[in-house]
């Protein structure tokens, strides 16, 4: 299978403007930084990946130039000369050479699926099972906002793509102040949709326990990382305590963590991103793990561009551990697109792109636009 043979492993850094500053715990986003791959094989076959992580190096280490500089000089080499086919062996061998990294070995993984399923004329979903759904559920994401402008954009959410779902970013501020925020926001909106949030690991137990029953008892649906990813034993209080399901997401960068969370009971839905596990192969081990364990998966998402979100998009139409939604939103939230046809939003749910590997094609002009220089 020469044709099969990895030729050359490329990257390049974009920096591609959002629709509006997008606020996390620590940090505010106004362009993503994403690192994309194009994995060539001998038959002219281009298959593309991305690395991204969710507004830079604070959540999980890696940045876009940590990632081109591990793929360029130790994964690439591991890479090139070896039959796509033989994914399971390759990545195997990442693990020698490069311990962690997932979000850069994600984007590898992602790219080397693509170009296979290319190959084979074959949607990437074929490759992890098939799919057994054409759309998913999709919760949208408001960064941190004063509560005027988030009513606006939630309202205008619903109107233009009927967003029945909304997660809320907390843990920036101070915590009183930003619990009556989000009290009143979802006071005013939830008969009209479901709100859940995310205070990305910033609160202390204590704190945790004094907001969150105030958030439960204002309507709240879903409680995402409250508190520290190391502490499952605080999360699992939470889980047990308050009465409403709690996501872990930080806790979780890998198989392993996925069976520490289900041992301890900690959590009731895994936040489940292809990003930050290290690919889809590990992504599958996740999901099963969870599913094993009682837990469902929910689609989440790094703020990938459309190429690493269709790959996430495969997964969860190929995996019925996903049973949880998703918020794979990320190329709504950029200002621009760099392929031919964009993924297709529309009444709270995005279709999985049809067609070979992730179903999209490059617009080059747009990519060359938007190329760090």
């Amino acid at each position: 299978m020469a044709e099969l043979t990895i030729e050359k492993v490329e990257t390049r850094i974009l920096d591609v403007p959002l629709i509006r500053p997008h606020g996390f715990a620590t940090t505010t986003a106004t362009a993503q930084p994403i690192l994309l791959v194009t994995v060539t094989l001998e038959n002219g076959v281009v298959g593309f990946g991305e690395g991204v992580v969710p507004g830079g190096p604070w959540w999980g280490g890696e940045s876009v130039e940590t990632m081109q500089a591990i793929i360029e000089g130790y994964l690439a080499p591991v890479m090139i000369g070896r039959p796509v086919n033989q994914l399971s062996g390759i990545l195997n061998d990442f693990e020698k050479v490069v311990a962690n990294d997932r979000f850069a070995k994600a984007a590898v993984d992602v790219a080397m699926h693509d170009a296979w399923a290319r190959a084979l004329n074959v949607p990437l979903s074929d490759l992890l099972g098939g799919a057994f759904r054409d759309e998913l559920d999709v919760t949208w994401a408001l960064g941190v906002l004063p509560l005027d402008q988030a009513i606006a954009e939630v309202e205008e959410r619903i109107a233009s793509h009927g967003h029945k779902s909304f997660k809320l970013k907390m843990g920036s501020g101070d915590p009183a102040v930003d619990t009556q925020r989000i009290a009143e926001l979802v006071e005013a909106l939830r008969d009209k949709v479901g709100f859940r949030i995310d205070v990305n690991a910033r609160w202390d137990r204590l704190t945790a326990l004094r907001y969150l029953p105030r958030l439960a008892e204002a309507g709240v649906e879903l409680f995402e990382q409250p508190t520290p990813a190391h502490d499952l034993d605080t999360l699992r209080e939470i889980t047990t305590r308050i009465g409403v399901p709690v996501m872990a997401d930080e806790s979780v960068c890998s198989p392993a963590d996925a069976l520490a969370v289900v041992k301890k009971q900690a959590a009731d839905v895994i936040a489940l991103k292809t990003t930050k596990v290290g690919g889809l192969r590990e992504a599958t081990k996740v999901a099963a793990i969870a599913e094993a364990g009682g837990l469902a998966c929910h689609g989440a998402t790094s703020l990938e561009g459309p190429f690493g979100t269709a790959a996430s998009l495969h997964f969860a139409a190929a995996t019925p551990a996903v049973s949880f939604g998703t918020e794979l939103f990320g190329p709504m939230l950029l200002k621009e697109t760099y392929v031919t046809e964009d993924l297709v939003y529309a009444d709270g749910v995005v279709k999985v792109p049809e067609g070979p590997g992730t179903g999209l094609e490059p617009d080059w002009d747009k990519i060359n636009h938007f190329t760090r220089k």
